[in-house]
């Protein structure tokens, strides 16, 4: 330990692989004081704004907010709010372009300022000595603050570790050409910077602080050796400027010669970096109460009139800065969000300023030329020679394309720190840090689709688990039910001897019931046959009166005095059954004629025994004993009659003329009818057996 930091004191610094010396171009804004603006007349505020999860929202449509009021709330740890700029009106939650590569759209919260710009109530706090760790860390996590050296990656998850740390390192270096915002930060706002690494030697306690910044910032370093020259665990590391000695894992090994290796924190090795500009915010937070609402921000690039650095509130339109650093319109081509080597290309003028935005850059055709188009590698090699991180870009180019993910995984892809310096020495002008993006993108996705496979699978098989555990727990539950019912049955009590005759009752009502299903199929059989049967007999009903009634015609006589007997009941029956569809109009003209047909049927009866008797009595005498037979024949022919009536009043059935379905008719008319029938065929016997007496004499 000692030897590192007399080495520091020497001036003598470790050197890492590779980095470039691009063009540094930060004349354009660093003799400028930082310049603070007016309030746009929009906000449109990215509730993500840091590496993690997304808050909770706390505001709807239509809210109106105070400046530095939350807008989200954590619920996760490595979740941070946002805040409120400026006091104003919540006029839309929606999906909006936001500052990423990508270009892709995120849920957004759009402030309208009312031009009050008033405070939430805030609690000052200047002797943050008397505060617990623990109150501190809240502070700096309610705050919002994740780091603004461009990862984003939440602070109070930094500040929380539990490990001993030997050296705190703070990043003033500011590398990337153009981006001068943590140098003018340093020079106007050094003893706020200071108070921020106190708060943090506070928390941390460190045995060293190593400010490590760049030799091309001569103001800023004095301001630095000025405020902490009283402070001896504190020293000023000025370092020589070379791109990117900003990078985390190169910082490190050039102040502490350390190589921290792929896959490890800097914290399990004793150290801890924040940015310049997070040290100024947590002073912010802890002694101000004010949350990360603002940031400086370096508009630069030899297209704007009046390039400089701005305190620009975090949800401002990219435009807005560009109009106000005198940003002609017409020249709207070529917008870079961060600087010329790791910054991206914004998709249109209105994409945010957020947490990690430090530079905006619009540059000239003379700067960054549009026509360089890609070619094939030419294999030179140099891309690796100027690699920080000691990758290979060339077979990481390769297998990016070819979506080779478990090639790119052995290749390290993600130890690559986006410095763009491959890209800017290619003479074939592939633009290498787009495809390492692309490719990190994907693999991330990948790794959560992979993720929710997992946890779905793991539920699958809790869930096939619980299921087995509860089969054979409802398996071993019968089991000794049934062992109890079968002790209990077998103890010869009266209760025992009734559960048997219940067992019995149901294992009889179960074979029931399966006889019963089994002969159902049989019986369905022969019901229908019974129902052809009936059918083809009432066919042959309704073509034997059909005849009937044709011959009744002819004969003028009754339709039931042509019907066989059978016929007549099956009439009678199905006259009852069809009484209810027989219109009353059409009843009535079937009685009328029914009625003139027996009268007609009555006559003509009448006329041939009246005719047939006269005859006789004048030419034949009828011996007593033939007369004796004949009075019997009327009589069996009498009785008949008179059985044949009962059993059709015992039967309710009506006459089998009544074709029309009449169920009823008067029982005077068919007493009448079967006393003449009976008379009638006293008489033709009582003729017959004169005629036989006469023959035989």
């Amino acid at each position: 330990m000692e030897s590192v930091i007399e080495r520091i004191e020497k001036g003598q610094f470790w050197k890492f692989h590779g980095g470039i010396h691009p063009p540094e171009m930060k004349f354009l804004t660093s003799n400028k004081p930082i310049l603070q603006l007016p309030i746009p007349e929009k906000l449109v505020i990215p509730i993500q704004q840091h590496i993690g999860e997304a808050g909770e929202l706390l505001v709807n449509v239509g809210d109106i907010v105070l400046k530095g009021q939350a807008l989200t709330r954590s619920t996760l740890p490595l979740s941070v709010p946002v805040h409120a700029p400026t006091s104003g009106k919540i006029a839309a939650i929606e999906n909006a372009t936001i500052a990423h590569p990508s270009g892709l759209e995120e849920l957004c919260i759009t402030l309208i300022p009312d031009g009050e710009d008033k405070w939430r109530e805030r609690t000052i706090c200047p002797e943050y000595q008397q505060l617990s760790k623990p109150d501190i860390i809240e502070k700096i996590s309610n705050a919002g603050i994740s780091g603004m050296g461009g990862a984003g990656f939440p602070t109070h998850i930094k500040v929380s570790t539990k490990s001993q740390i030997n050296y705190l390192i703070i990043n003033a270096s500011e590398c990337e050409p153009y981006i001068t915002a943590d140098d003018l930060l340093v020079r106007e706002h050094s003893s706020a910077i200071l108070d921020g690494i106190n708060i943090l030697d506070h928390l941390l306690e460190p045995a060293f602080i190593l400010i490590g910044i760049e030799d091309n910032k001569p103001e800023a370093i004095q301001a630095l050796q000025n405020a902490t020259k009283d402070i001896d665990k504190i020293k000023v590391c000025v370092l020589p400027t070379q791109y990117p000695v900003g990078g985390e894992k190169q910082l490190i090994m050039a102040l502490t010669g350390t190589e921290v290796p792929s896959g490890v924190l800097p914290t399990t090795l004793g150290i801890v970096m924040q940015n310049i500009a997070t040290c100024f915010a947590i002073a912010d937070a802890v002694i101000h109460d004010t949350p990360l609402i603002k940031r400086v921000v370096t508009v630069s690039g030899q297209a704007l009139a009046k390039p400089q650095n701005v305190w620009a509130l975090l949800g401002t339109p990219v435009e807005f800065l560009l109009d106000e650093c005198g940003y002609p319109q017409q020249a709207k081509k070529h917008i870079i969000m961060g600087g010329p080597m790791m910054g991206f290309s914004l998709p249109n003028n209105q994409v945010p300023i957020v947490k990690t935005t430090n530079c905006i850059l619009a540059p000239s055709e003379e700067e960054i030329p549009n026509d360089n188009q890609e070619v094939e590698c030419i294999r030179c090699g140099q891309c690796a020679e100027v690699c920080p991180s000691q990758l290979l870009p060339q077979e990481l180019q390769w297998s990016a394309k070819a979506k080779d993910h478990q090639q790119l995984n052995t290749l390290n892809l993600f130890d690559c720190i986006e410095c763009g310096a491959c890209a800017y020495v290619c003479p074939s002008h592939i633009p290498l840090v787009h495809y390492y993006r692309v490719a990190k993108a994907e693999i991330r996705q990948q790794h959560l689709l992979d993720l929710k496979a997992e946890k779905a699978k793991v539920r699958f098989e809790a869930r096939k688990l619980r299921l087995e555990r509860e089969k054979l727990a409802r398996e071993e539950k019968h089991k000794k039910a049934a062992a109890a019912r079968k002790a209990r049955m077998n103890s010869g009590t009266p209760e025992a001897n009734n559960e048997k005759s219940a067992v019995a009752a149901a294992l009889a009502r179960v074979k029931a019931k399966k006889a019963q299903a089994n002969a159902q199929p049989a019986n369905e059989n022969v019901e229908n046959s019974t129902d052809s049967s009936e059918k083809k007999s009432q066919v042959a009903a309704a073509i034997a009166r059909a005849k009937a009634k044709k011959q009744a015609a002819k004969n003028n006589l009754s339709v039931s005095e042509t019907l066989p007997d059978e016929i007549k009941a099956e009439t009678v029956v199905g006259n009852s059954e069809d009484k209810s569809d027989i219109d009353p109009v059409e009843a009535k003209k079937a009685k009328i004629a029914a009625a003139v047909a027996k009268a007609k049927a009555k006559k003509l009866a009448v006329d041939q025994t009246t005719a047939t008797t006269s005859k006789s009595d004048n030419t034949v005498d009828v011996s007593p004993a033939e007369a004796k037979k004949a009075k019997i024949a009327a009589a069996v022919a009498k009785a008949k009659a008179k059985k044949q009536q009962a059993e059709l009043k015992s039967e309710s059935l009506a006459p089998a003329n009544n074709t029309l379905k009449n169920a009823k008719q008067d029982e005077s008319v068919n007493d009448a009818a079967t006393d003449k029938k009976a008379r009638i065929a006293a008489a033709v016997a009582k003729a017959k057996a004169k005629k036989q007496q006469a023959e035989s004499k």
